[in-house]
């Protein structure tokens, strides 16, 4: 029986609200949704690219959480 797995694509708007699309992995099938709108779709390759184009075409979801940020003087 295959495992599932499950990661997530986190994105902030310009509003400062959380956007979540998560990859979920079953064998080499990955089905990936959208918390916020409940958009769902297979992705064999590069899921985790679509879940971002996703979160910033649909919620212009585009500050990554992850990324260092800039000091501003």
């Amino acid at each position: 029986m295959p495992q599932n797995q499950t990661s997530k694509v986190s994105r902030w708007d310009q509003h400062g609200r959380e956007h979540v699309v998560r990859v979920r992995r079953t064998g080499v099938q990955r089905t990936i949704s959208c918390d916020t709108c409940g958009w769902r779709q297979g992705a064999q390759f590069l899921p985790w690219l679509k879940a971002e184009e996703h979160l910033a075409e649909a919620h212009q979801a585009t500050v990554d959480p992850s990324a260092p940020q800039e000091a501003s003087h």
